[in-house]
């Protein structure tokens, strides 16, 4: 699905990343986990085209993807949901989902019928400005928009930062409904939910992969992954 290898980025003469490699399934749910500034956002920029490396190169689905634009990438079915949770503020969640269905030339009946299908409640505010949501209703709501047209690989910055308890759960049930049907990678500094949803961990520490855990076992054991956070 998703192949990295020998990957170096910098902005301007500062290096960012440093001879990153790593794979990842079909289906998979994979997890970038490090202490800020470890290089886990410049790395989901770099996969979905906002960066462009010094060296390396990104092969996903057996092509190199490293030299294209981000539109480009978005049709090929690669969804980037960046940690900040913008939406449109002045315009409606409804609108808000209209773009997307119109940006991947999707039925906007089936758009709405899908993004509705995973948080029901979204439905009572689709007349609602944007800007009016809760922090935990925006993350949904890119999410959701994420998901319209036929999303192969999602990019996840973050999702739980900053939000109730509660959100998350919700956020965590969202994505829980999602696995085996689209591949992910995931920063995320919630242990609890890495440890229930990953398939795999990639650690990364100054710019670097320090550590790669695929065996279930291991990832469950929180404690041992503490330590880079």
């Amino acid at each position: 699905m998703l192949e990295i290898k020998n990957l170096d980025v910098a902005y301007g003469h500062a290096k960012a990343l440093h001879d990153i490699s790593l794979k990842i399934e079909k289906g998979q749910m994979a997890f970038l986990i490090g202490r800020n500034g470890a290089g886990k956002t410049t790395l989901l920029k770099t996969i979905i085209g906002l960066l462009k490396p010094k060296k390396g190169s990104i092969t996903y689905q057996g092509n190199e993807i490293s030299n294209l634009l981000p539109e480009e990438l978005y049709l090929r079915g690669l969804r980037y949901v960046a940690q900040e949770k913008k939406v449109f503020g002045n315009l409606t969640v409804r609108e808000n989902i209209e773009i997307a269905a119109y940006a991947s030339q999707e039925p906007i009946d089936r758009t709405l019928d899908k993004v509705m299908s995973i948080y029901p409640k979204l439905k009572d505010f689709l007349k609602t400005k944007a800007g009016q949501l809760s922090g935990g209703q925006r993350q949904i709501l890119l999410v959701g928009r994420a998901l319209v047209g036929d999303p192969k690989l999602l990019l996840i910055d973050e999702p739980t930062q900053g939000l109730a308890a509660i959100v998350i759960e919700d956020i965590v049930k969202i994505l829980s409904s999602l696995k085996d049907k689209v591949s992910a990678v995931i920063v995320e500094q919630n242990l609890a939910m890495v440890k229930l949803l990953a398939d795999r961990v990639h650690i990364l520490k100054e710019g670097k992969v320090a550590r790669e855990i695929m065996d279930k076992s291991e990832i469950s054991d929180t404690r041992g992954l503490e330590e880079y956070l």
